[in-house]
């Protein structure tokens, strides 16, 4: 009897240690809880910050030491502006932003400069400034959107449109390297890299998931198809058609992008077509007497080739580049299939 009394009694005071326990975790989590959510709401500005009072600075807002944030700015929640960093002008960052020490980021201009949620300005890079052409009037409206998630690394330059017609934007998820820049009216997608240097001139078009290597540069005008791969130090001065790698000193088309195209999920069904249909346009056999226009209808016509939308897509992209307002595609050695 007395062994289970004790046991009882055992059993009880475990029960309730185990439910002291548990209120402590519980009271520490919402305590936690509370902290982080009072973070989020409390807004901190440096007293050596400059903040106009027309400015609109969202919860959670951190504002360091010398920065400015000027009357028409708007920083969303969460924002942080690190030592001596700046917004000018008619500037919304959304969510979540963080400008790195010496960070510029819009101007005092007609127009206006947006980026979106979880974007980074690396340390002294200048992001939605005047661009560097000569066409430019002074008092006409010029833009830059940004997307989210962009990591837009030091020293680099993103200017905004040269007309109030157009716009530079920037897509989602972009990591854009340390002093590269990217000049006024470009137009770049999604998911791409630019390597170190990398420089991109004015109505420069980037689709998605483009990969350039370090100190490329390309000329105004020029497209650069979605998954394709531009060489370190290459002067693109035609387009570079999807899939498809450009290298060397006055760059040629060299092959398919295979490994990007691995990395991205393309199946070896795909990549094989797309091998086969690059073999035909851009590596006859030696025999072949027939010109580019009539190897590419070859491809169209293919019954195979033709079912495989990877190869429509290339196909699609080699004759827009080829219609009469834009430059042609890179020239491309005349290697044989023999």
């Amino acid at each position: 009897m007395f062994r289970r009394l004790f046991q009882a009694t055992t059993a009880n005071q475990l029960s309730s240690a185990l439910t002291v326990l548990s209120l402590r975790s519980f009271c520490t989590s919402f305590r936690n809880v509370e902290s982080l959510e009072l973070a989020k709401s409390t807004t901190f500005i440096h007293p050596t910050a400059i903040v106009d009072p027309n400015a609109k600075v969202g919860l959670g807002v951190s504002i360091g030491p010398f920065c400015t944030v000027g009357s028409s700015a708007k920083l969303g929640n969460g924002c942080k502006l690190h030592t001596a960093s700046h917004v000018y002008g008619n500037t919304e960052l959304g969510d979540d932003c963080i400008l790195m020490t010496g960070a510029v980021v819009g101007d005092d201009l007609p127009g206006r400069t947006v980026m979106g949620c979880n974007n980074v300005v690396g340390h002294y890079a200048v992001v939605g400034i005047r661009g560097q052409d000569l066409k430019y009037k002074p008092g006409d409206e010029c833009f830059l959107d940004v997307g989210e998630n962009n990591d837009i690394r030091e020293h680099t330059s993103i200017h905004r449109s040269s007309k109030s017609s157009d716009k530079t934007v920037i897509g989602n998820n972009n990591l854009i390297m340390g002093s590269c820049h990217i000049a006024h009216d470009c137009k770049v997608g999604n998911n791409n890299i630019f390597a170190n240097g990398t420089l991109l001139a004015g109505h420069v078009v980037v689709e998605d998931f483009a990969h350039t290597a370090g100190g490329a540069a390309v000329h105004q005008f020029c497209h650069i198809g979605s998954f394709s791969f531009i060489g370190a130090g290459a002067m693109v001065k035609k387009d570079v058609p999807k899939y498809m790698m450009v290298a060397g000193d006055g760059p040629e088309l060299r092959s398919l992008n295979l490994e990007g195209l691995r990395r991205n999920g393309f199946t070896a069904t795909e990549i094989t077509s797309l091998r086969t249909a690059y073999r035909k346009i851009f590596m006859p056999f030696q025999e072949d007497a027939r010109g580019f226009e009539e190897r590419l209808a070859e491809v169209e016509q293919d019954e195979k080739l033709a079912n495989v939308p990877a190869v429509c897509y290339m196909v699609h992209s080699i004759r827009k580049s080829l219609e009469g307002e834009r430059r042609g595609i890179c020239k491309h050695r005349l290697w044989n299939s023999s």
